[in-house]
C-alpha cells in the first residue's frame, strides 16, 4: 500500500472501536461507521471520522474491518464489498469462521476478504468500553484462501505493524474447530459456574467468599448474552463436540472423588496442570521462510496453514524483489 493507508471499521463496538482507536493513535487515515447513531456521534468525539451512511465509510479505503455482530457479518460483507475497489482488502474480526469463508467464496470475494479473529476481548460491550490497548500484542487469527494469499500479507502486515499482532494463519475449520475448546466452551463453564451460584441458596455468602478462582472461572461470564448466544450458536456442533470431551474428563475426576481414589484424582489434575503449565511458560523457535511473490502459491499457503496448526505465528511479513519473506514461531516441545 503506498502512500499513508486509508482504512475503515464498521461496527465499533468493543473490538472495533478498540481497532478504531488503535489505527487513530497509529496515524492511519481511518473512518468508522456503526448503526447507532450515537455510537456515532460518540466516535467523532473521540476524534474519528464517523460518516452517517458505510457507503460513504468505506469509499476509496485500502482496507476495511467489519466487526459488527455475526449474524450481521454476511449481509455486511456484501454491502462493503459494493461499495469498494476490487483492491480493498476485506477481513472481519468474527469468532467463527468456516460460515463467513463459505459466504465471501460464493460471492467471488475469496481473492480479497480474509477471515480473521484476534484473541482478546473484555466482560465489557461498546465503544465507550474500548480501548486502543486492547488488542496490543494478541494472537490474531487470519485464514488465508488458494486466491487471496496477496490479501493475507497486505493485511498481515498491517496487523504486525499497527497491532503489533502474533498473527496464527489457519484454515477456516481448524480455527472453529480449536475455538471451540480456546474460547467457546469455557464461555459455557463459566456461565455453568456462575449459574449455579446465582442459583444457590447461600449465594450471598458464596460471593462473600468468592476470591480468585471463581472471579477467574467466570469472567467471560460478565459479557453480554446475547453476544454469547450468537457466538455458540454459530460453531455449535464444534462446541458440542469440544463440550463432550470435557464432560468426559470431569465424568474421570468425579469417579475418582466418588470413590476416594486420591492417586486417580491426582492424576487427573496433574494433567490439567501440565496443559496451564504450558500455556504460562511456552518457548518458540524462530525461523524465516521466503516464496515467489508473483503468484498464489500453494506451498505458500500450506506452509501458513501448517504453522498455525502447530500452534505457531507469524511476526513479520515483507515483500520485496519478487519475494515473500515470513519471519514465524514455533512452540518448543514441552
Amino acid at each position: 500500500m503506498g502512500g499513508q493507508r486509508r482504512v475503515a471499521v464498521v461496527g465499533t463496538g468493543l473490538i472495533g472501536g478498540s481497532v478504531l482507536l488503535r489505527l487513530r493513535d497509529a496515524g492511519l487515515d481511518v473512518a468508522g461507521w456503526d448503526p447507532d447513531p450515537a455510537t456515532r456521534r460518540y466516535a467523532a468525539e473521540r476524534g474519528v471520522a464517523a460518516p452517517d451512511t458505510l457507503e460513504e465509510a468505506v469509499a476509496g479505503r485500502d482496507v476495511v474491518f467489519l466487526c459488527g455482530p455475526l449474524p450481521t457479518l454476511a449481509t455486511t460483507l456484501t454491502r462493503v464489498a459494493g461499495a469498494t475497489d476490487d483492491r480493498c482488502v476485506l477481513t472481519d474480526v468474527g469468532s467463527i469462521k468456516a460460515e463467513v469463508a463459505t459466504v465471501a467464496t460464493a460471492q467471488g470475494l475469496g481473492h480479497r476478504f480474509v477471515p480473521g479473529h484476534p484473541m482478546a476481548g473484555a466482560d465489557r460491550a461498546g465503544l465507550a468500553a474500548a480501548s486502543p490497548d486492547l488488542l496490543d500484542g494478541a494472537a490474531w487469527v487470519l485464514c488465508p484462501g488458494p486466491t487471496g494469499m496477496t490479501a493475507f500479507r497486505r493485511l498481515t502486515a498491517l496487523l504486525i505493524d499497527v497491532f503489533h499482532a502474533r498473527v496464527v494463519p489457519m484454515s477456516a475449520p481448524e480455527h472453529d474447530t480449536a475455538a471451540a475448546l480456546a474460547s467457546h466452551v469455557p464461555h459455557l463453564l463459566a456461565g455453568a459456574l456462575a449459574g449455579a451460584v446465582q442459583r444457590a441458596a447461600l449465594r450471598d455468602a458464596v460471593l462473600a467468599l468468592a476470591a480468585g478462582s471463581f472471579t477467574d472461572g467466570t469472567r467471560v461470564a460478565g459479557g453480554p448474552p446475547e453476544r454469547t448466544t450468537n457466538m455458540l450458536l454459530g460453531n455449535r456442533d464444534r462446541v458440542l463436540a469440544e463440550l463432550g470431551a470435557v464432560r468426559n474428563f470431569l465424568d474421570e475426576l468425579c469417579a475418582a472423588l466418588a470413590a476416594g481414589d486420591a492417586g486417580a484424582l491426582t492424576a487427573r489434575l496433574d494433567e490439567a496442570r501440565a496443559a496451564r503449565a504450558a500455556l504460562r511458560s511456552r518457548s518458540y523457535t524462530t525461523h524465516r521462510r521466503e516464496f515467489p511473490a508473483a503468484a498464489e502459491h500453494a506451498g505458500e499457503l500450506a506452509y501458513l496453514r501448517e504453522l498455525g496448526a502447530a500452534g505457531g505465528h507469524l511476526t513479520g511479513c515483507h515483500v520485496a524483489a519478487g519475494a515473500v519473506s515470513y519471519t514465524a514461531h514455533l512452540p518448543g516441545l514441552g
